[in-house]
């Protein structure tokens, strides 16, 4: 049978990672010792408090029928105190916040709201992946703005040509920064407002790392930006920040236009977040705290890899590092893969997030602090950092 595939779905870039999750499952098969720092999923469980209000709600039959596509009042209304609570922002939970199957979920549909054939997207490089294939998917033309060492890795909007700037519809963001680890300072933020009110485009900004800092950093909200709430929404998520990656649930709040738009995308393609999930939801925004074992693994890391003189910075927030090549590897890929099948370590490779990746690999802090020693004491006598 010939299929007659749509040039969306041929126009999606390659998975990068291919290749390393065939390595992966080999040395799995053969019963090697493998130390994965390569995903972004933690490692601990979900805090049993969560987990007893999901099993109390999923056997309630009130809980077991379609949920409203809009996601329940009260968990919209513990978002909205969450948010007063965390940043000192009033948030209406019925015109600017809406629940969603993940933050990712809402972050592919997105696009289809606002985009058009042709129309451009522009987009950090290198970033997480989603933010481009959703951009494909809706029509979309990705438009990269390099993030650059150099730079801190914030996009340098003043290189933007006006004629891009006028033809963008979106403009995604994601500070906390994954990959590179990297944090935004007010004045971009403010600078950010400013372009997208001069240009009339739609700010997306990715906070799932709000909530996982470093030596007393607190990330700020992108809406306790002045103007802020006039262009752009902001994305959250439960799975980092309370172990609950495969949950799928979180939240987009912000400008109401947006929020409506996204609502009417989403009321064709699903029907909501299982009403248990949401309860349980509840639990973990009023009485959870975030995770802090991050900090200690970042030290041990960066501490370790910095003995074996490998240039590490060190982050102020996410739990990723951001790491250059060691001398004598000129492609993030080809390292990765050396790494597992000489090391039995998995880490990402930087070409994975964009071109403007290359030259670096990720590692991810969702391994116990004991791993994370002994990758330390593997990598002992590879190639030096420059």
């Amino acid at each position: 049978m010939y299929l007659n595939f749509s040039h969306r779905l041929e126009n999606l870039p390659p998975y990068l990672f291919i290749e390393l999750d065939r390595l992966k499952a080999e040395a799995i098969r053969e019963g090697r010792d493998v130390i994965d720092l390569g995903v972004g999923d933690p490692d601990l469980p979900t805090p049993q408090s969560i987990v007893q209000e999901l099993s109390r709600q999923a056997g309630k039959k009130g809980n077991q029928h379609y949920p409203s596509n809009k996601g329940l009042p009260e968990f919209r209304q513990a978002i909205s105190n969450w948010y007063e609570r965390r940043f000192n922002l009033s948030l209406n939970p019925d015109t600017e916040i809406l629940p969603l199957i993940g933050s990712k979920e809402g972050i592919a549909h997105l696009p289809l709201a606002f985009i058009n054939p042709r129309d451009l997207v522009l987009l950090p490089d290198p970033a997480y992946p989603v933010y481009r294939s959703g951009t494909i998917l809706a029509g979309g033309i990705p438009y990269p703005l390099p993030l650059l060492k150099e730079n801190n890795f914030l996009p340098e909007l003043n290189k933007i040509k006006r004629g891009i700037a006028r033809k963008a519809k979106l403009l995604f963001l994601n500070y906390p920064n994954n990959p590179t680890a990297a944090v935004a300072p007010e004045e971009f933020l403010e600078e950010i407002v400013n372009f997208a009110k001069k240009y009339n485009i739609v700010v997306c900004y990715d906070n799932a790392y709000s909530e996982i800092a470093f030596n007393g950093y607190r990330p700020k909200s992108f809406l306790e930006t002045k103007g802020a709430r006039d262009v752009g929404v902001e994305f959250h998520s439960l799975s980092k920040t309370y172990n609950m990656t495969g949950w799928r649930i979180g939240w987009v709040c912000g400008q109401e236009k947006i929020i409506d738009a996204l609502a009417k995308i989403k009321s064709n393609i699903d029907s909501g977040i299982f009403l248990a999930i949401q309860r349980a939801g509840i639990v973990a925004l009023k009485e959870v705290e975030p995770q802090k074992i991050y900090e200690r693994r970042k030290n041990i890391l960066v501490e370790g890899l910095r003995k074996l003189s490998w240039n590490v910075q060190e982050p102020k927030a996410t739990f990723y590092l951001w790491v250059h090549l060691p001398s004598g590897f000129s492609s993030s890929l080809e390292f990765s893969q050396t790494l597992l099948k000489e090391k039995n370590i998995i880490v990402s490779p930087g070409v994975g997030f964009g071109s403007s990746g290359e030259g670096y690999f990720r590692i991810a802090l969702t391994v116990s602090e004991e791993k994370i020693k002994e990758a330390i004491n593997r990598v002992v006598g590879m190639r030096n950092g420059t």
